[in-house]
């Protein structure tokens, strides 16, 4: 699988949700709501997804560490949308009320891999914890 924008922020999302060795329900869910809904997949046939999603779990046994695992996506992805992958890979980390260590470890190997500095990442932590809160 070589990967596109679509595909490696799809593979960004599997990535994090596979992190703890189970894909929830909800963190499923959170990525066919974040690919319904957000702009930079306004042109994705969403029919796609499962398959892609499996793809991208393929890739990511077939590479050899998550730190090139992220640097495969950052090489796809534009600069500009480096924060925007990072702020989707907190929201399916956070989306099933669960942050486990393996979740934690793997932002943090994705914020170093993406370039995204420690404040801005802290906003969108703090953003992606205020949105999932449950009473």
């Amino acid at each position: 699988m070589s990967l596109n924008l679509h595909t490696a922020l799809i593979s960004t999302m599997v990535l994090v949700s596979a992190a703890d060795g189970d894909m929830t329900d909800r963190e499923f869910n959170t990525i066919g709501e974040i690919v319904r809904t957000l702009p930079i997949f306004s042109d994705y046939n969403e029919e796609h997804l499962p398959a892609d999603a499996e793809s991208s779990m393929k890739l990511l046994q077939e590479t050899e560490g998550l730190d090139k695992m992220a640097a495969k996506i950052k090489a796809v992805l534009p600069k500009k949308c480096y924060d925007m992958a990072y702020a989707i890979a907190c929201d399916i980390a956070v989306c099933d009320g669960q942050l486990s260590q393996e979740e934690l470890r793997l932002l943090e190997i994705l914020r170093h891999g993406l370039d995204v500095d420690r404040l801005t990442a802290a906003a969108i932590e703090k953003g992606a914890a205020a949105r999932f809160t449950r009473l």
